[in-house]
């Protein structure tokens, strides 16, 4: 089932650099942020959170990078989308093979693109799983200053527990950054999450110590009614309420997204 609703003010463009093309949706005005959806698609929760980042004066870029857009998805779909996304899709990489996913160049590209039409002081950038890495990656191009990593889940795996997907090279760029131009990360799990493991966790930490803003929820902290154990930080499991833990770290990493994108 589509939520047609769910796309009201935005409009959508096709965006191409190297072999990859992809839908892009945006609404809103001021710095730009690029919102990269979770598994299974683009789905009216992660709409919900970009729209809530444009209406405190900031671009949201929304690109379709697999699935139906607007779709409201079940556990069928949803695996079906994994496994083509594990199997299939060559613009992704789930194993730990030290590298990022070759569509991480197409969305540094996107970058560019969105700073250059919005402004202000550079890009801030949100994966969520599936895309959760792709923030930090992201960093080699100059222009993104506010990476948040939520649940980040790749790559899959005993073997890439410690690791993040992002290359060697990337992560020293981005360490590079964060002290020179005195930026930070969020990184946001709930620690029960298998896909997103300590070790992965306790790596960032390591890596970029104070630069690396973690937050990690209790379980009890969870929205009861999502269809999914605990995992979406900013959507299935935000508890929609002005006191939940949750609502308050979305209103935290839109504060994050517009103190460090304002020009």
């Amino acid at each position: 089932m589509k939520n047609r609703q769910a796309f009201a003010g935005y409009e959508a463009f096709e965006f191409t650099d190297g072999p990859w093309t992809r839908r892009v949706w945006r609404k809103g005005h001021g710095p730009a942020v690029i919102v990269m959806h979770e598994m299974p698609n683009l789905h009216p929760q992660v709409l919900r959170f970009a729209d809530r980042v444009a209406a405190q004066g900031m671009t949201v870029y929304c690109p379709s990078l697999f699935g139906e857009d607007g779709r409201i998805p079940g556990r069928l779909y949803t695996m079906g989308q994994m496994i083509a996304g594990i199997c299939i899709r060559r613009e992704f990489n789930v194993w730990a093979n030290g590298r990022s996913s070759p569509i991480v160049e197409w969305l540094r590209a996107l970058a560019r693109k969105a700073h250059a039409d919005c402004g202000g002081r550079g890009v801030g950038a949100v994966g969520m799983c599936f895309t959760g890495g792709f923030a930090l990656a992201m960093m080699t191009e100059p222009s993104v200053v506010a990476p948040v990593l939520s649940q980040p889940s790749l790559p899959l795996g005993k073997k890439g527990a410690g690791m993040i997907d992002a290359s060697a090279q990337e992560i020293a760029c981005a360490k590079r950054r964060l002290k020179e131009e005195d930026l930070t990360i969020m990184a946001l799990r709930f620690p029960s999450d298998g896909f997103v493991p300590d070790e992965r966790f306790a790596m960032l930490k390591e890596t970029f110590g104070e630069r690396c803003v973690t937050v990690e929820l209790p379980d009890a902290d969870a929205n009861t009614n999502a269809p999914i154990p605990p995992h979406s930080v900013l959507t299935w499991h935000l508890i929609d309420e002005p006191d939940s833990a949750t609502k308050q770290v979305e209103q935290d990493v839109i504060a994050f997204f517009k103190h460090r994108t304002a020009a």
